[in-house]
């Protein structure tokens, strides 16, 4: 979680779900959902991190890798919550239980099949297609360049092919309903449908925001890979993931808490790729996001202590 610029609260963060919200803050996290029948489902939980208390956790370039995997996790969990949950399931996590282990194997096998096939689109595709000029470039710093341009360019025309779905036009509608919340507390403004409705839909500390930089970032890095051989190569590239995601979550951090001409710029490309990733949501879409928010932040003593007034 970010910490807001002023006041002791830490900003939320949130996801957009298969008809709903998930909005986290610390260590709690609400899934609101817009059933069929017009209804709102909110369910609420603690999350654990997974190095919680660790000063792993406080060392720039470190932490990162480790708030990225939180991340992950939590999405998948908060997805898996959207698509329908027992209320014995429901029942069972509020008692403490622990999770079926069918459920943590389905989990791990998702985020595994998720991850091999983002590496083979995002990292072995770009790859082979800068290589394919090889021949009439000689320049290995230039075909590295190439190789990240193909690889924002995939990442591009992967969001403009999954929105055309109406499903996934309806996700990124939620992911704009998120952002609006979170921008109108921040903004100081009081959550409530009309000021929400005026809010921006785009956030400096978008996830969609974080991949592009992580796609920015490993141009530069990948440019200093000098080895001959194609295996190796490959897998410089995935091991190196790591360390290209803690430098841009410390980009997309310093994105958050500041606003002077030099993050403008930074922001900005993020702020392009965000106009991809969410639609103007409509008040059914933002009434399940204010759901979501209030089941995790006291929003009002938030504005007292912030801005210095009574909501």
């Amino acid at each position: 979680m970010e910490e807001v610029r002023k006041g002791q609260y830490s900003g939320i963060g949130g996801l957009a779900v298969l008809e709903g919200v998930m909005m986290r803050n610390k260590d709690k996290y609400a899934v609101a959902v817009r059933r069929p029948d017009g209804t709102v489902s909110l369910r609420v939980a603690h999350y654990r991190a997974l190095l919680e208390g660790s000063i792993l956790l406080r060392i720039p370039f470190v932490r990162g890798i480790f708030v990225f995997i939180d991340s992950m996790r939590l999405s998948l969990r908060s997805m898996n919550e959207a698509t329908g949950e027992s209320e014995e399931e429901v029942a069972a996590r509020k008692e403490g239980r622990q999770e079926k282990w069918s459920d943590k194997l389905m989990m791990a096998g998702t985020f595994l099949l998720s991850f091999a096939l983002a590496i083979a689109l995002f990292v072995v595709a770009p790859y082979f297609a800068a290589n394919l000029i090889a021949s009439y470039v000689r320049s290995a710093a230039l075909l590295s360049v190439f190789e990240g341009i193909i690889r924002i360019l995939i990442f591009v025309g992967y969001i403009l092919l999954i929105s055309r779905l109406t499903d996934i036009r309806r996700l990124f509608g939620y992911h704009g309903a998120e952002h609006k919340c979170i921008n109108c507390l921040e903004t100081g403004h009081t959550l409530t449908l009309e000021n929400v409705r005026e809010a921006s839909r785009l956030h400096k500390r978008c996830g969609s925001s974080f991949v592009l930089f992580v796609m920015m970032v490993s141009i530069v890095l990948f440019f200093f890979i000098r080895v001959e051989s194609i295996p190796l190569r490959l897998l410089l590239r995935i091991v190196l993931l790591p360390v290209v995601s803690g430098i841009s979550y410390e980009l997309i951090r310093l994105a958050g808490r500041n606003d002077n001409l030099f993050v403008r710029i930074l922001s900005a490309p993020g702020f392009a790729m965000q106009r991809l990733t969410t639609r103007e949501p409509d008040d059914e879409m933002i009434e399940v996001g204010i759901r979501s928010v209030e089941a995790v932040f006291d929003w009002k003593s938030y504005l007292q202590d912030t801005f210095g007034y009574e909501a």
